[in-house]
């Protein structure tokens, strides 16, 4: 071969094989982009899959929350709903005698307003209860319960007359004393259902003790007014037929009195049907009306009336003898009587409210308690049963009576009786 064809073989060979070095390099870059890419392709999607994960997990905790925040808020809505659906009253203080919560019952049976209470301290809250206010004090001080103690209430407090108290202290975590809880039942209608049957127990005693007493004193009344009668008043001199007069006029008084009061001591024996009060009322109004006219007066009858059972004739019987008594109050201290027998009717007790109230001096409350006794009165000519009759028909009734004065002045006498369950 020729030198020329030689040095084209060579050149030949030097061309591929510097074409196969390009070619392995050039393979080599494109091995190493691809890898790379392969690579950035991997670690985005981990990091786009962590990235969702982590928007699922907070979406998650968030939801939770939000569910848990729900549950939070219904427990708190029913915890609410249970304190203010309760019929017993709850009050509770922390230790620096904040109130921290009261609710509707506890607000209407210790005659508070509707608030909002708070944050306020419960001794001034309490001012116008003290009974209730020192068991409390007595609680926190202490750091123990009080139990069932029955309060009555000062006079004038426009809740509960009697109420039944429990006061426990209230612990922290630590079992240290951190405020009171108090608890309220109204006792009102318990303790005048027991002071009702005191109060039969009472009239029946009396009864049984004085009836034939009294019997025989009628008799030896009845004896002397029979000789007093077999004298001959013209055949006497002057003095003498004076002084007979005087035997007869009190021996008569004496035999009434006896009369009344054996009366009042027998055994009521009632007549029941249901009774419509607003024609007691009126038919008691027009047999006393006149006697209030002729006193430049009147009687009027107003309110919401009640059907109750009940004995007409001595219902009717009560409600005269307190218009009678209203009006000789009024005349005694010169007033023309103006007297409104006024009904209410509370559901809630179960009870009707008649109301008797005049324009009169009113009762004393020294005496307020006593009005109802046998034999107590105010009047020079009193035989003191007037009202205790009405006393002892309303508790045969299974009623209560209450003296008191009005709002304006002047007496008022309460006849609170049952309402007929149909009523």
């Amino acid at each position: 071969m020729s030198p020329t064809g030689l040095m084209f073989l060579g050149l030949t060979a030097i061309i591929v094989a510097l074409t196969a070095v390009l070619m392995f390099s050039v393979a080599r870059i494109f091995s190493a982009a691809r890898t790379t890419g392969s690579r950035a392709r991997q670690g985005g999607a981990e990091a786009a899959l962590l990235s969702v994960a982590l928007q699922e997990a907070v979406a998650n905790l968030k939801a939770q929350e939000r569910a848990m925040t729900l549950r939070a808020e219904a427990s708190e809505r029913l915890s609410e709903e249970i304190i203010a659906s309760l019929s017993a009253g709850l009050l509770v203080v922390n230790l620096g005698g904040e109130v921290q919560i009261v609710n509707p019952a506890g607000r209407r049976l210790l005659g508070l307003d509707e608030g909002p209470h708070r944050g306020s301290d419960y001794r001034a809250l309490l001012a116008h209860a003290v009974p209730v206010e020192a068991l409390i004090d007595q609680c926190l001080n202490s750091g123990r319960a009080i139990v069932r103690r029955v309060v009555e209430m000062p006079v004038g407090h426009t809740g509960a007359s009697h109420v039944g108290l429990t006061v426990s202290p209230l612990f922290g975590e630590s079992s240290d004393v951190q405020g009171a809880i108090c608890l309220f039942t109204d006792l009102t209608a318990v303790v005048a259902l027991e002071e009702q049957l005191r109060l039969k127990d009472s009239l029946a005693r009396v009864g049984e003790l004085t009836a034939g007493i009294a019997h025989e004193f009628r008799n030896g009344l009845a004896t002397i007014h029979g000789y007093s009668r077999l004298l001959d008043l013209d055949a006497l001199p002057p003095a003498f037929r004076t002084y007979v007069e005087g035997i007869r006029a009190e021996t008569e008084a004496m035999r009434e009195v006896v009369t009344n009061f054996l009366n009042f001591a027998r055994p009521t024996q009632l007549t029941l049907s249901p009774v419509d009060l607003r024609a007691v009322a009126e038919r008691a109004a027009d047999d006393l009306r006149g006697d209030a006219r002729a006193l430049k007066g009147d009687i009027l009858v107003t309110g919401d009336f009640a059907t109750v059972e009940g004995d007409d004739v001595l219902l009717r019987q009560a409600v005269s003898n307190l218009l009678r008594n209203a009006i000789e109050a009024c005349a005694a201290a010169g007033t023309a009587p103006s007297v409104v027998i006024e009904a209410d009717i509370d559901r809630t007790q179960g009870v009707c409210i008649l109301a008797i109230r005049d324009n009169g001096p009113g009762f004393a409350e020294a005496v307020r308690d006593r009005v109802f006794h046998p034999f107590f009165t105010t009047k020079p000519q009193g035989t003191g049963l007037g009202l205790a009759l009405v006393q002892k028909i309303v508790v045969t009734h299974n009623g209560r009576v209450v003296a008191g004065t009005g709002p304006g002045g002047g007496g008022r006498v309460n006849i609170i009786l049952p309402l007929l369950l149909s009523s």
